[in-house]
């Protein structure tokens, strides 16, 4: 009989090529007990898209996008699946793990086996990943169904939408790691709501000044409603290839600040 092998953390003890044993323990924790969080997340954005899509839809008419006319549900759509994303990955990387870090003190239970902090903090935003991945292939199956798919290009929505997930986790996660009390976890919210109203989700950016123009595509989400919607109305330019580049510089940070904190709260 070999011997049981433990992988050792390499990179000076930050990572032991071991994120499936977090991703495994995760999606056994959400079976048991965060299943019915997890489906209500589907729901609210399909709950938006039935009542303004259809009954506010039914008295805009139509909204262009680059000059090109589409159905008002059409428009609201992929940004609706770009918010479910965001939502989605916040959740899983803010409250999710608050509670870890603060209460279940499960990171410090990780870290004191072979686990290093990227393999943790790869672990739970791929989790993260997991549920924007099924949120997109759940949300695009109705907006089919609802004939508000315009591009055979809405099935890279899928891809996109597991990138819009891993840098909304990734920042989540790092941003959680600073947060001690439910008071301060609320700040969260404070950003979310405005961000989600204003990202050119329900009406067409240029309803804004120019300098208000600035400031909204400077939020993550906009880059998101932008990125979706191109892909599953077919209405874009080079530009998407920023907003594509956009998530993964904001992944990439949130990695090396989210794996920096955790090494110096657990390990330091």
């Amino acid at each position: 009989m070999s011997p049981i092998v433990v992988p050792r953390r390499r990179f000076g003890g930050l990572y032991a090529g071991n994120v499936r044993a977090v991703i495994e323990r995760g999606l056994r924790a959400t079976k048991s007990s965060n299943k019915w969080v997890v489906l209500s997340g589907f729901f609210e954005p399909v709950f938006y898209l039935l009542s303004l899509g259809i009954g506010l839809g039914s008295i805009i008419g139509s909204v262009q996008i680059n000059g090109v006319d589409v159905s008002y549900g059409a428009y609201i759509a992929p940004a609706l699946l770009a918010v479910s994303a965001m939502n989605g990955a916040i959740y899983d990387s803010t409250w999710n793990v608050f509670f870890k870090l603060n209460y279940g003190k499960i990171y410090q239970t990780m870290l004191t086996t072979s686990l290093g902090p990227v393999d943790v903090a790869l672990g739970e935003i791929s989790l993260a990943l997991l549920r924007g991945a099924v949120y997109a292939m759940g949300f695009l199956v109705v907006m089919q169904v609802m004939g508000l798919v315009l591009s055979p290009l809405a099935i890279l929505a899928i891809p996109a939408v597991i990138l819009i997930a891993a840098g909304f986790a990734s920042i989540g996660m790092a941003i959680t790691s600073f947060m001690k009390t439910f008071q301060q976890m609320d700040w969260i919210n404070l950003f979310l709501l405005p961000m989600f109203l204003f990202s050119a989700t329900f009406y067409p950016i240029t309803v804004y000044a120019a300098p208000i123009q600035g400031i909204v595509q400077a939020l993550p989400l906009w880059h998101a409603v932008e990125l979706i919607r191109g892909l599953t109305t077919g209405v874009f330019g080079w530009e998407i290839l920023g907003h594509i580049a956009y998530f993964v510089v904001m992944f990439a940070i949130g990695i090396v600040f989210t794996s920096r904190r955790l090494r110096a709260l657990f390990l330091g």
